[in-house]
């Protein structure tokens, strides 16, 4: 698929009605997570014929882009049922076979690396401080081959330093820094729409090996 078909077929996904601030909910729009699961499969091939897994997939947006990119099973995992509602019939409307998962991620039970890769766009850890890397720490012991993540540029040096550092990464690498548009969604937001400096990470566990059936 061309990235201009993926983009286009994601920007037609319905997105939250009602988010919920507390969870730091914001879409991934479509020229982001269209260019993020692009890059993971064409660059590193990470996507197809893999078991994927969508940490915080909010509305389904990275699951959805990594099973129209082929890969063998996505799983779709979201504290939020009413976002996983939406990701649902986003996926059902494509006509896609997703499972989806209602868990806070930090009280996933998986044991060692059960999926190849995890795609996710956490949350920033403005409501809580260091949910970002919370996230990220899960990923790393789940993933056998690689971990995608958005993360604020501003916080660049601290990501690197705590995934070699804490969570074992073999190696922690920015891809490519890119623009995220934050659309006035709460009420507290005074302009229209903002402009944020994320960087596209890909990180790869030290064990780097093949997942437990």
């Amino acid at each position: 698929m061309k990235l201009k078909e993926l983009e286009s077929h994601l920007g037609s996904l319905d997105q939250f009605s009602h988010p919920k601030i507390e969870l730091e909910q914001y879409p991934t729009g479509p020229h982001i997570a269209s260019r993020m699961l692009f890059t993971a499969e064409n660059s590193f091939d990470d996507v197809s014929n893999k078991v994927v897994a969508d940490f915080g997939c909010g509305c389904g947006t990275l699951g959805i882009a990594a099973a129209l990119l082929s890969a063998e099973h996505v799983l779709s995992i979201d504290i939020d049922p009413e976002s996983l509602e939406i990701a649902s019939l986003n996926a059902e409307e494509l006509e896609l076979d997703m499972d989806f998962i209602q868990s806070n991620i930090m009280d996933l039970r998986w044991r060692g690396p059960i999926v190849d890769t995890v795609i996710m766009n956490p949350p920033f850890g403005t409501r809580k401080k260091g949910a970002d890397l919370e996230f990220l720490s899960v990923a790393m012991k789940v993933a056998s081959q690689a971990v995608y993540s958005l993360h604020k540029t501003s916080t660049r040096d601290h990501v690197k330093r705590a995934a070699l550092r804490d969570f074992n990464a073999r190696s922690a690498e920015v891809i490519c820094e890119l623009r995220y548009d934050v659309p006035k969604l709460y009420k507290f937001h005074k302009k229209k729409e903002v402009d944020i400096a994320v960087d596209l990470w890909r990180f790869v566990p030290a064990s780097n090996q093949s997942r437990r059936i």
